[in-house]
């Protein structure tokens, strides 16, 4: 899909550039269940994906805690697919104390969102709220990519628990 720009030197020319999809992923620390997203925010839809979430480089150490007496701390919660479930073609299996998800998608429509819960803990003991929650701070820096057969792109996770990836293969 294209945008049409106007450039005017004595009359009007059309010129076609690509246009760029805004990949968001969003975390929503809830208890007892975390919340991650995934949501296309463009006007384009995006063609196939790989997504990950790789959360070995947050500031809080972060793990995922999917059973009772694991890596985690007191309250766990399995990987469970709550939204998008039909863009969704394979997830990675996720195992307790596991950093990374890594998903296959089908195309995301304008607007589209996926989302899932789970539970997250922080590996430091003096963590923001105690280590069964997860402060933004502590999921700064966690890393986050979409990559197609023609492009990856990663950005990581900030302050306010969102990373807001510019994807430029719209369809």
């Amino acid at each position: 899909m294209y945008s049409l720009s106007t450039l005017v030197t004595g009359g009007v020319m059309l010129i076609a550039t690509p246009l760029a999809a805004e990949i968001r992923f969003s975390f929503a620390e809830s208890a007892p269940k975390d919340r991650f997203s995934i949501t296309n925010e463009a006007d384009c839809a995006t063609g196939a994906l790989e997504v990950t979430i790789d959360l070995s480089k947050s500031a809080g150490k972060l793990i995922f805690d999917t059973i009772d007496a694991g890596a985690g701390v007191e309250v766990f919660q399995p990987f469970e697919l709550i939204a998008g479930e039909d863009m969704v073609l394979s997830a990675t299996p996720i195992t307790d104390g596991d950093d990374k998800i890594q998903m296959s998608l089908a195309s995301m429509s304008p607007g589209a969102k996926i989302t899932f819960t789970i539970d997250a803990d922080d590996r430091l003991t003096n963590g923001a709220l105690g280590q069964i929650r997860v402060a933004g701070s502590e999921i700064e820096g966690a890393l986050a990519t979409v990559a197609s057969a023609e492009e990856a792109v990663s950005g990581s996770y900030d302050r306010r628990s969102q990373a807001v990836l510019a994807y430029d293969a719209c369809l």
